[in-house]
């Protein structure tokens, strides 16, 4: 694994709350199979310690719903964290979309730390894209739109059990683009750009970690801003594609696990 380390990058800080407890969430149309290679990782590196894979809200086995709005799925995500009985707050960990649901969860409930996977949290150029593409979203050419963002993903490049993975444990439809998308879709970037500072500062406040793994070293206003917002996050890039779970999950593991 390439590691990038300044005084904006690190790969090896360990965040608080590294050794509780570790919540799974999955990235738009997979579900909780998507993190099968990594929570064998774990379990290698440390049997004892509690993991929970969620299926988000429409996803997998979990019920579907008239909305997505993020606030309602961190507070589904919530309550399935609830009945988990977990002995104490956990690092909540998620990939793509998930990343975004973990921040807005961590905003609001008792959690360690945060481990955002190549999510940004504004919504930039994708904004732009996902916006001028509702009305296909809409349409019954909903699928090729969905195909195309995909096909940047990094797909092509993955072998064996995680390509079978990308390839089956996923059902995109309609209702879940447009449905995790609503906020970008309907909203503006300033009005975005407040709420996930406002959950960033929040955080901040509750004391929690927060680190971000990006596939690409990033815009360096972007981490300004990361950095203006959570002074104590911390950037870790780790190079591939955007499917990280699956094409990295010992490198991941070593990030999660206490011997970092």
């Amino acid at each position: 694994m390439t590691r990038v380390s300044n005084d904006s990058f690190s790969a090896g800080l360990r965040l608080p709350g590294m050794s509780s407890p570790i919540v799974l969430l999955h990235g738009l149309t997979f579900d909780r199979r998507h993190w099968d290679p990594l929570i064998r990782e774990l379990s290698a590196a440390e049997p004892d310690r509690k993991v929970l894979a969620l299926d988000l809200p429409g996803h997998g086995d979990a019920p579907r719903r008239s909305s997505y709005h993020l606030e309602e799925v961190a507070e589904v995500v919530h309550g399935q964290i609830l009945a988990a009985g977990l002995a104490e707050p956990p690092t909540v960990v998620g990939h793509s979309v998930g990343g975004v649901i973990a921040t807005v969860y961590a905003a609001r409930n008792p959690t360690r730390a945060v481990v955002n996977l190549d999510q940004y949290l504004l919504p930039g150029p994708f904004g732009d894209l996902v916006r001028s593409l509702e009305p296909e979203l809409r349409g019954p050419g909903w699928r090729a739109v969905w195909d195309r963002m995909t096909a940047g993903m990094g797909i092509e490049s993955l072998r064996g059990e995680a390509r079978e993975i990308v390839e089956t444990a996923t059902d995109p439809r309609p209702d879940l683009l447009l449905g995790y998308w609503d906020e970008v879709i309907h909203g503006t970037d300033e009005r975005i750009a407040a709420d996930r500072r406002a959950d960033l500062r929040a955080i901040a406040e509750r004391g929690a970690g927060y680190r971000w793994v990006t596939a690409a070293v990033p815009p360096a206003p972007y981490v300004a801003w990361l950095k203006e917002a959570l002074p104590t996050s911390v950037v870790t890039v780790l190079p591939g594609g955007h499917l990280m779970p699956l094409e990295h999950p010992a490198e991941l593991a070593r990030l999660l696990s206490d011997q970092n």
